[in-house]
């Protein structure tokens, strides 16, 4: 009992040290987690690449591939962002006469916390909200480049890190680490691909509504939508609330933004609730809870970029429990599955890859 004590003890307080060293030294352990992200998503596009041209020439038509795909999608958001952007500058006093008309009707209902919500919420306020996102997001650049030298590193000892893990003196632990590494993998993949897919359809479909109901920069609404679609649970509320602002701001109708909030929201729950959990529930075998939980954690860690990473760190932590009978109780516990549907504690490595 006592033993057992102590080494929770012990585990909580690595467990601290850890939490601390990753919080503390974000600005090393972010680049390298999104590396090796990246990593998991084009290996095989640079592997089968490696069976028809040499090794060297594979890994840099790779790069560019993911740096044109990396740009092309970075530029599409910034011109989204860009365009509501101009059209709140464009409309700044009609805005700010909303906004008091807005308040003193809300006042004269007794709503009293308006002023409160005047002094410190106004136009002024949102404007350089925006302009503190455009700086944050020119600071992208030297993260970006940081991920790409990481990159270009691992996809360089890829496979010589593979052949050193099957050399080590532990065999079966080695096998166990390449097993992770391939299962996590192919389930990131997944979950990037399901994610993807299902970001395209909300942002098509945000687009379309804002054009039926009469939104300006309807193309720029779609393109938020698609890219917030990304942050699990966070990521579609943000995108529900802003286009209902916005559909206030235009027409100061509540009733047209009343539609378009719950118009949003039936959408967003259709394809979280149901499209998304119906490719990927099985794949993936992760709790609900655990992803809202890895979502919060890692923003609280990283800020936005953990809002990102977080789920595919979880996938990542859960596969390699997984792999081990002494924590494979954690991978069944935060399955999200039915006990007939989670792992069997007997389950076999999977194949390993070659090379």
């Amino acid at each position: 009992m006592e033993n057992g004590l102590i080494r929770m003890a012990a585990a909580m307080v690595i467990a601290a040290i850890g939490i601390a060293a990753l919080y503390f030294a974000a600005r090393v352990f972010e680049p390298v987690a999104f590396a090796l992200f990246a990593m998991a998503i084009v290996w095989p596009f640079q592997k089968g690449l490696q069976k028809i041209m040499p090794k060297a020439l594979a890994l840099i038509a790779t790069l560019l591939v993911t740096l044109v795909v990396f740009v092309t999608l970075s530029s599409v958001i910034a011109w989204g962002g860009g365009q509501i952007a101009q059209w709140l500058a464009r409309n700044f006093d009609r805005l700010q006469a909303l906004y008091a008309s807005s308040t003193q009707w809300l006042e004269q209902h007794d709503v009293f916390i308006a002023s409160i919500v005047a002094e410190r919420f106004n136009v002024v306020w949102l404007l350089r909200l925006f302009q503190q996102i455009a700086i944050r997001l020119n600071g992208l650049i030297g993260f970006s480049l940081l991920i790409l030298i990481f990159l270009t590193m691992g996809l360089l000892e890829a496979g010589v890190f593979a052949e050193n893990l099957r050399k080590i003196e532990h065999e079966p632990n080695g096998g166990r680490l390449i097993a992770a590494g391939v299962k996590t993998a192919r389930k990131i993949r997944r979950y990037m691909l399901v994610r993807t897919l299902a970001s395209m359809v909300t942002g098509l479909i945000v687009w379309g509504f804002s054009l039926a109901v009469g939104l300006e920069v309807a193309a720029a609404w779609g393109v938020i939508s698609f890219a917030l679609n990304y942050i699990p649970f966070l990521g579609p509320l943000i995108a529900t609330v802003l286009p209902t602002l916005f559909a206030f701001a235009q027409t100061g109708s509540w009733e047209l933004a009343v539609l378009v909030l719950v118009a949003l929201t039936i959408v967003q729950f259709l394809i979280g609730s149901y499209l998304e959990p119906l490719f990927t529930a099985k794949t993936l075998s992760i709790s609900p809870f655990f992803v809202v939980f890895s979502v919060f954690f890692w923003s609280f860690l990283w800020g936005l970029p953990g809002t990102l990473i977080g789920v595919p760190i979880a996938i990542a932590c859960l596969t390699i429990c997984e792999q081990y009978p002494g924590s494979r109780w954690i991978a069944v516990l935060l399955s999200g599955q039915a006990p007939d549907e989670k792992l069997g504690g007997a389950e076999a490595l999977v194949d390993l890859p070659e090379g």
